[in-house]
């Protein structure tokens, strides 16, 4: 269960980083609130996952999630680059994530 709330985490840390694109530095009210919440509720899963998981391991994987959700997402939604390279490595972040998930031992 604890690695559940750990992606849930991690999906609400993906919102908020593409949340903040739209709050326009906190001037729009309802974008503001909804990435707010999402910071929020992130952050009390994560600490939640953390009661049963290792923190090394909980907190690498939440980053890794939301880094490549944000990137991935970033490409999507905004025509960021999407060079070859940039996606070997978001390949290999996504890997590194499902690596740490394997070794954790829980």
């Amino acid at each position: 269960m604890s690695w559940i709330i750990l992606a849930i985490a991690g999906l609400l840390e993906v919102c908020w980083a593409i949340g903040l694109k739209y709050t326009e530095g906190f001037t729009k009210p309802v974008p503001s609130l909804l990435t707010a919440a999402a910071i929020v509720g992130s952050m009390v899963l994560l600490a939640k996952a953390t009661q049963n998981l290792p923190i090394g391991t909980a907190y690498a994987v939440w980053v890794g999630i939301g880094a490549a959700g944000a990137a991935i997402l970033g490409i999507v939604l905004f025509q960021e680059p999407a060079s070859p390279a940039r996606l070997l490595f978001l390949g290999l972040l996504i890997t590194a994530i499902i690596g740490l998930k394997a070794t954790s031992g829980h």
